[in-house]
């Protein structure tokens, strides 16, 4: 792939997203062990939500076996939010309800991640440190989206703008009516996932392009459109998409945010990135 500028996008999708991610990139390289070595050495690593945890992790030089033993081990310091899903979703209906602008739609989103009463940000600011073996912006190009709580802008942060990683990483992992939104420079953050669940467009700019989603294809967007048509529209990179397939959407269910999730999703994610090694290794050698 000499010459060839590679992306590696991680989706968002709770913390049941992050094992999952986690353990397909392991079943990957249990299987094709050059495969997951191009991907974990990409050029360009694009994390959103949960995927920003998992592009930092691997950025971090965090082991692909490390990283899935802390997920499937029965301890852990996540936090249960303990969300009624159906609450949450009629909370995300009603604030987009009033308008069809998407700028519009997202500003009134930010109004409500917000005033929700969440835990205090020093208490998910923890939590999202220990998820990160270095706390430092790595060499490599690292790109983490997050969305202005009080503009609807779409910033992505990156090692040049000053700001620490855990803040970047928290913005873009501050899901709106869960978890508090983040400070940084005098503005409020939230989810990077809330315009698009996978920011590949942010990917615009390498040749070649893997984005794993732990959704099912087409993996649609909160705010309408879907991953798959947002690569559809890449008509200058060739990206290879890798979504959840069904007995992992079936094992995570309605809550992708419970701690619960993370050994099943992690483990099927294994099984499922050993299914699919040969696939993107056969992607990545035709680069």
């Amino acid at each position: 792939m000499d010459g060839v500028k590679l992306g590696l996008v991680l989706a968002g999708g709770g913390v049941a997203g992050i094992a999952w991610e986690t353990g397909l990139l392991l079943g990957v390289q249990d299987k094709s062990p050059d495969a997951a070595a191009a991907l974990l050495a990409a050029d360009v690593l694009i994390g959103t939500s949960a995927g920003s945890t998992v592009t930092a992790q691997i950025a971090g030089g965090a082991t692909l076996q490390e990283l899935f033993d802390a997920q499937t081990a029965a301890a852990t310091g996540e936090i249960d939010p303990e969300v009624d899903v159906e609450v949450l979703g009629q909370m995300f209906v009603d604030a987009i309800a009033g308008s069809a602008d998407r700028s519009e739609q997202l500003r009134a989103l930010g109004e409500a991640a917000m005033a929700a009463d969440t835990v205090e940000p020093a208490v998910r600011r923890a939590v999202i440190e220990a998820r990160l073996p270095d706390r430092l912006w790595p060499e490599r190009e690292l790109r983490i989206p997050a969305i202005n709580a009080q503009t609807g802008e779409l910033r992505v942060f990156g090692s040049a703008d000053g700001v620490e990683l855990i803040d970047a990483v928290g913005a873009s992992c501050a899901v709106p009516g869960v978890w508090p939104v983040v400070m940084i420079e005098g503005d409020r953050y939230m989810d990077g996932g809330m315009a698009s669940g996978s920011n590949v467009h942010l990917a615009a700019d390498c040749d070649v392009v893997v984005v794993l989603s732990p959704a099912a294809d087409p993996a649609p967007n909160l705010l309408g459109g879907s991953l798959r048509e947002e690569i559809d529209a890449m008509t200058q990179s060739r990206v290879l998409a890798i979504f959840a397939d069904d007995a992992v959407v079936e094992a995570i269910g309605t809550n992708s945010l419970s701690p619960a999730t993370r050994r099943p999703a992690a483990e099927l994610g294994r099984e499922q990135g050993r299914r699919t090694a040969d696939e993107i290794a056969a992607f990545l050698v035709t680069a």
